[in-house]
């Protein structure tokens, strides 16, 4: 573990005692703490701080120095009840071997790796690390930069009874707890295999997602995955007996070779039109917000750690009174009863099939070559006009033009043309076909 420098050499000193009841008077903004501003004086600073005006807070901000890191107090609270104030820890040297940084993408695996190692050692303290769910992405809240610098930003719930300080409870948790979280993230006190494999799991999806196109695909799901989430407000992964693994269909069965998993075999979802169809309750859903979920790689234990899909997928739903401002739907929407004109269209409050329509053309422009689409959160009249309905109504009467209609011609009619994936309920086959 790195020696800490802080302190002449003596160690870390914590102040005792209560400390005055100093600065009751002082106003919201008082001027920083200036002069030597280290871990002792940071100490004594929070314990004479005891009992006084919140405000009074706002003196910490800036640099702090703990010898081999350096605390900066960015933002501080107005109040107990406000959102929390905001710290940044930079350790230039926390032992990080230039194998878990110096490739970009173990870089931000091994970022995400300790991020998550904080947030466990930070249960049940006031301070506070965001690592998000289940997916691996460059978080600010912990980076490593390209020098192997570890750097840290933490919310602080700062201590008060009331609107007065509670100076021994932050003196305790920035001069404490804090400088624990760093020793305890050096790279000699962590399980160097386990953190090696969090980021060849993040390296097999990364290389994984890049082979899909030349193979003409734009999803892959491994065999054995995990697909099923704990409950609809969890993305973890279900547990217990009633879990079914993830078993491609022969049709369309194929082989990779990964540079850590080594060979692998899944579902490789090929270039074109797509359909998932089964009945009721045979996952359809479930298969294909996998697949909407495949643009990010995922924490090891996750499940769907080799489902990947190409970056520029995008899923597609109604979203019925959400605002459009100035969007072409004119090949969905044309011929609005108000004389609207749907080449540059704009509303407040759009229905679900222009809602939808909006969605699909705004995802196009902004690149997209991979639809998602799950009838369950369609627009069904956007979708589809069975014989019976373009029988009552005629088509000159009708300003939608369906989804199925345009599906076919828009694949035929580019060189490198999109792929669109549609899970449907239409039957009860349960492979999914092309």
């Amino acid at each position: 573990m790195t020696e800490r420098r802080g302190n002449g050499g003596q160690g870390r000193r914590y102040g005792g005692g209560g400390g005055g009841r100093g600065g009751a008077g002082r106003r919201p903004e008082p001027e920083p703490i200036r002069g030597v501003r280290d871990e002792a004086r940071l100490s004594e600073e929070l314990l004479r701080m005891q009992g006084a005006s919140y405000g009074r807070y706002k003196s910490l901000k800036g640099d702090w120095d703990f010898g081999d890191f350096t605390l900066t107090v960015q933002r501080v609270q107005a109040d107990p009840f406000a959102p929390p104030s905001r710290i940044r820890v930079l350790r230039p040297d926390a032992g990080i071997p230039a194998s878990a940084h110096a490739d970009p993408v173990r870089r931000r695996a091994t970022a995400d790796y300790l991020g998550r190692r904080a947030r466990r050692l930070l249960r049940g303290s006031l301070l506070k690390i965001d690592t998000g769910g289940q997916e691996v992405i460059a978080r600010s809240s912990c980076q490593i930069t390209e020098g192997g610098a570890l750097d840290l930003r933490i919310g602080v719930d700062l201590p008060g009874h009331g609107r007065r300080i509670d100076g021994r409870t932050a003196e305790r948790e920035l001069c404490r707890t804090l400088p624990a979280l760093v020793d305890d993230l050096d790279w000699d006190e962590i399980d160097h295999a386990e953190a090696e494999a969090f980021a060849d799991t993040v390296v097999d999806a990364v290389a994984l997602r890049a082979g899909l196109a030349d193979r003409g695909l734009v999803a892959f799901v491994a065999d054995g995955a995990i697909l099923p989430r704990r409950s609809g407000v969890s993305d973890e992964p279900m547990a217990g007996e009633g879990v079914v693994p993830f078993d491609a269909p022969e049709s369309l069965r194929v082989s990779v070779d990964l540079p850590h998993a080594g060979t692998v075999t899944g579902m490789g979802v090929p270039e074109g039109i797509t359909l998932i169809v089964g009945g009721g309750f045979h996952g359809k859903s479930t298969l294909l917000h996998a697949l909407e979920r495949g643009v990010h790689d995922h924490v090891p234990g996750d499940g769907r750690e080799l489902v990947v899909t190409r970056e520029d997928a995008v899923k597609i739903r109604a979203e019925e009174g959400r605002r459009v401002e100035r969007v072409d739907v004119s090949p969905f929407v044309r011929n609005l009863p108000t004389g609207a004109d749907t080449r540059d269209f704009r509303t407040e409050n759009a229905s679900g099939s222009t809602s939808q329509a909006a969605n699909i053309c705004e995802a196009v422009e902004a690149g997209a070559r991979t639809l998602l689409v799950d009838e369950d959160s369609t627009a069904t009249n956007l979708m589809i006009r069975d014989e019976r309905m373009q029988a009552l109504v005629h088509g000159d009467r009708e300003p939608l033009v369906p989804f199925v209609d345009l599906v076919r011609p828009c694949t035929a009619s580019t060189g490198s043309p999109p792929s669109w994936s549609w899970a449907a309920a239409a039957t009860t086959s349960t492979s999914p076909t092309r």
